[in-house]
């Protein structure tokens, strides 16, 4: 028996690595529309990621997860073009400062429970609209042009976003497999109980929620890196989320490979329906109702439960 799950292990290792490498190999044989496709997922895949981990695991569900994209993105802008900082460190500045400002809400919001949290969360974000929409210093609803990304190319914005993408699921992973994640995910099951048990609720949900703002703040970076040019509107705009959770809900919520499956499937429809643009959100809503009553738990978790195979397991060896 052990014999045939060591087997197992190294087969499902063994085909993880030979996608990573194919992954990095894309700039070599793909042509650059690919190359921006499998950009725009692993990006999708760092976001998925982190909302998966608030929602899916923490039990906290989140319609602001957009502040930390705008802050990660005007950071850069900010930075690169006001200071003249370089652009990576405009990038890790730009996840600090999410960080800190995920701190001082969460002091906040989470004196709010289920949706009320949510409905603050949301309340926040069009608040980072409006402040950034009348903010002269970011010159306002005009928005900045980000003049250094074009010293970049493509292939190395790619590489950037494929790193936080793999680095995404690796952190979650470790996490699950940590004292933190156990105390989440029993959280999220029965909060009294996990607190009976010696669970610190506020403090798990601070890591938490400070863990994922950090991130999603690179991964915003990265993604107006890709674009060139942040607005507010755009930047703090709530489609985002709505994007995420699109996402998470049909990959599979509360697990590790359901984001990555569900961002393949957005990033392509997005591609798709992109030719149709007045009913396009339309389409996506249809599938999003229909994978929900076929398979509440989204494509994976429902093959999971089928199948009995994980391929990220949270349980400890």
């Amino acid at each position: 028996m052990l014999k045939r799950l060591t087997s197992n292990r190294s087969i499902k290792y063994s085909a993880l690595g030979l996608l990573v490498l194919v992954l990095l190999t894309v700039p070599l044989w793909g042509t650059q529309y690919l190359v921006m496709l499998f950009l725009l997922i692993s990006l999708y895949v760092a976001f998925a990621q982190m909302w998966n981990l608030l929602a899916g695991y923490a039990g906290l569900i989140s319609l602001g997860q957009q502040i930390f994209i705008g802050l990660g993105g005007y950071t850069l802008a900010v930075l690169t073009e006001y200071y003249g900082l370089t652009i990576w460190q405009s990038i890790l500045m730009g996840g600090l400062i999410s960080g800190v400002v995920a701190a001082f809400l969460a002091f906040l919001l989470f004196r709010m429970k289920g949706v009320y949290f949510t409905i603050a969360s949301w309340i926040t974000a069009e608040i980072m609209v409006v402040v950034f929409s009348n903010w002269a210093y970011v010159r306002q609803g005009m928005g900045i042009f980000i003049r250094s990304a074009y010293k970049l190319s493509t292939n190395d914005i790619y590489y950037a976003a494929l790193a936080l993408g793999i680095s995404s699921v690796i952190l979650v992973q470790i996490i699950l497999r940590s004292k933190l994640g156990l105390g989440l995910m029993a959280m999220r099951d029965n909060e009294g109980a996990a607190e009976t048990m010696g669970v610190e609720i506020f403090k798990s949900k601070l890591y938490c929620f400070i863990i994922s703002a950090v991130v999603t703040g690179f991964t915003g970076g990265v993604l107006y890196l890709s674009q060139a040019f942040i607005q507010p509107t755009a930047a703090f705009s709530i489609s985002w989320t709505v994007a995420v959770i699109f996402i998470v809900i049909i990959g599979g919520i509360g697990t590790v490979v359901g984001p990555i499956v569900g961002a393949v499937i957005y990033v392509l429809l997005q591609q798709f329906l992109s030719q149709y643009v007045g009913i396009g959100m339309l389409i996506l809503g249809v599938m999003a109702i229909t994978v929900i009553l076929i398979a509440p738990k989204g494509i994976m978790g429902t093959l999971q439960q089928k199948l009995r195979f994980e391929i990220f397991s949270s349980r400890r060896i």
